[in-house]
């Protein structure tokens, strides 16, 4: 009998050994509720807030504009063209005129720069490949004279055995001054012929 309560009370404290708690379980399970427990009031928090926002933007706000949203177009720059300058009162298109500097620039634009260049530096399109180059209106150096009346004349007949071509043919006396007058704009060393050899001379070329 003294055997068996030995066996009996060894297997007992066996039993009651396995029954123990380990030592901080129960802290480490109350922490762990109570992280899921804030989690979950975390996450129902977020749900609500998600749907209030979103009921009242579809049901207060007229909703959620859906449509695609055009970039707005870049503005259009406006070329506006000069308005050609009349030149019709100008009885004498030789002397120095404001009128026909401008419009001798228009002339100049539509008939010159493609050999001279748009600033008359001789760098034009057309001319790179001609044989002698183009004429560099800015620097001079005038084979036929620089004042008026010789580059009237230039203009008139051309240069011959050169690439510049006369316009007797293509343009009249007055928008031939006014190229006259626009390249004594932008040379650096214009030649100037006297007021009177031009009111002598002047007229009697067309």
């Amino acid at each position: 009998m003294a055997t068996q309560d030995s066996k009996s009370g060894s297997t007992s404290g066996t039993n009651s050994g396995s029954t123990k708690s380990i030592p901080g379980a129960d802290e480490r399970e109350e922490s762990y509720s109570g992280v899921n427990k804030a989690g979950m009031v975390t996450f129902i928090a977020s749900m609500a807030v998600t749907f209030v926002s979103f009921f009242y933007v579809s049901f207060f706000s007229g909703g959620i504009d859906l449509k695609e949203v055009k970039p707005a177009d870049a503005p259009v720059e406006q070329v506006v063209a000069e308005a050609p300058v009349d030149v019709s009162g100008v009885t004498e298109p030789w002397l120095a005129n404001a009128d026909m500097v401008k419009h001798g620039a228009a002339i100049y634009k539509t008939n010159c720069a493609m050999c001279h260049g748009a600033g008359g530096a001789g760098d034009g399109v057309a001319g790179a490949n001609l044989n002698p180059k183009p004429r560099n209106l800015i620097e001079g150096g005038w084979k036929q004279g620089g004042g008026e009346l010789a580059l009237f004349k230039t203009l008139q007949t051309g240069i011959p055995g050169g690439s510049m071509q006369g316009y007797k043919d293509a343009l009249p006396a007055k928008d031939r001054w006014a190229l006259v007058q626009f390249i004594h704009s932008i040379t650096k060393t214009p030649e100037k012929d006297s007021e009177a050899e031009l009111k002598a001379k002047a007229p009697t070329l067309q």
